[in-house]
């Protein structure tokens, strides 16, 4: 999938830009490319920190983001590789805590395209390869990596030995690289499993818990299931995490949503079952208040996208770009809702399961304003409301996010969702970019 990816900095623009030339412009997923291009860089791979390696087809994104709260509020800093970002490029490649700045982030991008030619490697793979760059340079205490897509083939899975690996909730996505049935889907991602490396996982339905079982088995690495080796129970202002012979009690996590609270309890999990940091309880505990992941339910402060509601009204975002990852939202916005009307701004690229998502999301839904996702093969605005008045919702059009949240001011509580790309322009709209 091309990336558009921008900047406002020439330097930096000038390297995506060279990027585009050279990337074949499609999503190829293998690990020949990108042990190719680090063993050209001098395999900044092998010398990182202790890595915390985390699959998933939702939640994995805020599972890193309780792992580096947690670690940061033990005195550790740490560098985080993510995607895809939002408003800016450089939200992929936090170093040592901090984003990446322009020049630096124009530098490394730079030095992996000098040796990429002849590769053929993908803009995810160049851009795995100058953050890893990047961290290699820079000391820090632990390193947390997401993985792009999948897990067996991912570029990321080129990290010969984590600390700890972990796969977050499984759900339909990307059906035409992973395959259409759950159980595929799981084993593709427990293909970061690597050998003696705990793999930590979420409870899942029987096949899939089968599934993945089979592949850490053949990778050699011991499975540290939810529900079995641990356990995490949530209460109405509380979580309680425990495993053998430890238990941890914090507060839910200031992120909005229940599908929050089992995030925090993997992200425990993980931190439990590593040898490479320490990590105390009081850290663990800061990580449910500290953490924070943009576009996951989080509510828009003042600017000009709020400003367009009267002052009562409310303005939440989140990415919900598949009907998994729609379904913890839908009981989010019944509880922040609380029997108001809530109205839908949302787009959505057009590989992704519209109609699913938007069964998922209705029951909590008064109306849809379908919009555009520019830059990006969407799913026509028309066809969308079309969707949405075929189960029932009344529906509009408007060209862009500003236009759609002017025909929702009846609703008190307006929802931007569908498409991490849409919440990316809803967040430089509102003058609120992630730091």
């Amino acid at each position: 999938m091309p990336d558009h990816a921008v900047s406002t900095s020439p330097a930096v623009q000038a390297q995506l830009d060279q990027l585009s030339l050279v990337s074949p412009g499609a999503d190829v997923l293998g690990l020949d490319r990108i042990a190719r291009l680090l063993a050209r860089l001098g395999d900044p791979h092998l010398s990182l920190p202790p890595v915390f390696h985390v699959a998933g087809t939702n939640g994995k994104g805020s599972t890193c983001a309780f792992l580096r709260a947690a670690i940061e509020a033990a005195g550790h800093s740490v560098h985080v590789y993510s995607s895809p970002h939002l408003v800016r490029f450089n939200e992929r490649i936090r170093v040592a805590g901090t984003l990446i700045d322009d020049d630096p982030l124009a530098a490394v991008l730079a030095e992996v395209l000098d040796v990429a030619d002849g590769v053929g490697a993908s803009f995810f793979e160049i851009t795995t390869a100058a953050a890893f760059l990047a961290f290699a340079r820079s000391p820090a205490a632990a390193c947390i990596v997401e993985v792009g897509l999948g897990g067996r083939l991912d570029a990321t899975n080129v990290l010969p030995a984590p600390a700890v690996c972990g796969i977050a909730a499984l759900g339909m996505d990307h059906e035409s690289f992973l395959g259409n049935a759950l159980p595929t889907i799981a084993a593709e991602k427990a293909g970061i499993a690597k050998p003696g490396v705990p793999l930590v996982t979420m409870d899942y339905p029987r096949p899939l818990r089968d599934r993945i079982a089979a592949v850490a088995a053949q990778a050699g690495a011991p499975v540290i299931a939810r529900g079995s080796a641990w356990h995490s129970e949530t209460a109405h202002t509380t979580l309680r995490y425990s495993d053998a012979g430890f238990a941890v009690v914090t507060s839910r996590p200031r992120m909005v949503g229940a599908h929050q609270s089992r995030n925090l309890g993997l992200a425990l999990a993980m931190l439990r079952h590593q040898g490479a940091l320490t990590v105390p309880e009081a850290a663990m505990r800061a990580a449910a208040d500290w953490a924070t992941w943009p576009a996951r339910m989080q509510r828009l402060g003042a600017g000009p996208l709020t400003a367009r509601l009267p002052t009562t009204s409310e303005l939440w975002l989140d990415g919900a770009h598949n009907p998994s990852a729609a379904k913890p939202v839908a009981k989010a916005l019944r509880t922040l809702a609380r029997g108001r009307p809530v109205a839908l701004v949302t787009g959505m690229l057009a590989n992704k399961d519209a109609a699913g998502v938007l069964a998922a999301l209705s029951p909590s839904l008064a109306r849809v304003v379908a919009v555009p996702v520019p830059g990006h093969d969407h799913h026509a605005p028309a066809a969308l409301a079309t969707i949405a008045r075929n189960i029932g919702l009344a529906a509009d059009t408007a060209d862009g996010i500003p236009q759609a949240i002017d025909r929702a001011t009846d609703c008190p509580l307006v929802l931007i969702a569908g498409s991490l790309y849409l919440a990316g322009e809803a967040l430089a709209l509102n003058d609120e970019p992630p730091t």
